[in-house]
């Protein structure tokens, strides 16, 4: 038996206006080109039910029960309905396609490191914070966009560890830059200097002789023993933070901003001079409304990391 033809919705729709407008139905249905019999149908349709929908038919369920909608949340079963069925059904329990964050990954003892450094400064007010000066290093290197990826999650879970791509530590890299910032303030961006190969990364007496005793003085919040030594022979208090937790800074997300200026260029940059041109560039691109934004956020970041029991959280 060959198959009906369908009629999509918008153009029922349109013939169902025409009627109601006060055309006669086989005039509608010539105007929008439906046979006779379907346009009656369709009428007839729409003065029973309201709607021009088709009715329930036999075979594949097209109501997804409350016990089927359990079984696709928790990933429990692959329902015998169409794909549509799914994402109505997840929809409608707020769940939305949506990109996967990237986090950086955090082992057990990680997470109660974090936890335990927002309890002891879940009382810091905005004075508080205002006073802090940030710091931080950076690598930078080309082709460094992995492109989107998707998830399926409700709101506030876009960084429930099944719906963040966890990222690791990156060692391959083209330039590694420092910088540090306060609330009303933005400091000077600095591209570290070292030979690379075997013995000649970025130590801890290359950092102090670029960073801590350039023109900057100012100092790593994670440091090496011969850092630490130098910061109490020049009398700087450090504030202690807990390591691999970006999200506990409000310069990291300065960063993201920095690489996202750096890829607005008509042409990447391809070599390493002009790398180190463009993070010069975007980091005079960053305002210190952009820092401020960060910095201010501070309070609601150590509410949000005790109450996710130190899994990372927005910055």
């Amino acid at each position: 038996m060959p198959r009906q033809h369908q009629h999509d919705s918008p153009k029922k729709n349109w013939f169902i206006g025409s009627v109601l407008s006060g055309l006669h139905v086989s005039e509608a249905a010539r105007l929008h080109h439906i046979p006779q019999c379907t346009a009656c149908s369709l009428w007839h349709k729409f003065e029973e039910t309201g709607s021009t929908h088709a009715r329930p038919r036999s075979g594949v369920p097209r109501t997804v029960t409350p016990r089927m909608t359990h079984a696709i949340i928790g990933n429990s079963m692959t329902p015998e309905i169409s794909a549509s069925s799914v994402r109505r059904a997840l929809v409608a329990t707020g769940r939305h396609h949506c990109k996967a964050r990237n986090v950086v990954y955090l082992t057990k003892a990680h997470k109660a490191a974090c936890k335990k450094w927002a309890m002891k400064y879940k009382d810091y007010g905005a004075e508080d914070w205002e006073h802090i000066i940030w710091l931080d290093e950076c690598y930078v290197y080309m082709g460094d966009d992995c492109g989107t990826v998707w998830v399926t999650r409700s709101a506030g879970k876009e960084y429930n560890e099944d719906c963040v791509i966890l990222t690791f530590k990156q060692s391959s890299v083209c330039v590694m830059v420092w910088a540090c910032i306060m609330e009303s303030w933005k400091g000077p961006l600095v591209v570290l200097e070292y030979p690379g190969g075997q013995g000649g990364g970025m130590t801890a007496k290359r950092s102090q002789d670029q960073v801590l005793e350039g023109p900057l003085h100012y100092f790593y919040m994670q440091m090496a023993k011969t850092t630490t030594k130098w910061l109490e022979q020049n009398s700087v208090a450090t504030f202690l933070h807990p390591a691999s937790s970006p999200d506990l800074s409000p310069i990291e997300p300065l960063w993201k901003t920095l690489k996202s200026h750096i890829r607005t260029w008509p042409h990447p940059p391809s070599s390493l001079d002009k790398l180190k041109l463009a993070v010069r560039e975007a980091w005079d691109a960053v305002s210190v409304d952009d820092v401020n934004k960060h910095v201010r956020h501070m309070e609601d970041c150590v509410k949000a990391l005790i109450a996710a029991k130190g899994v990372p959280s927005t910055n």
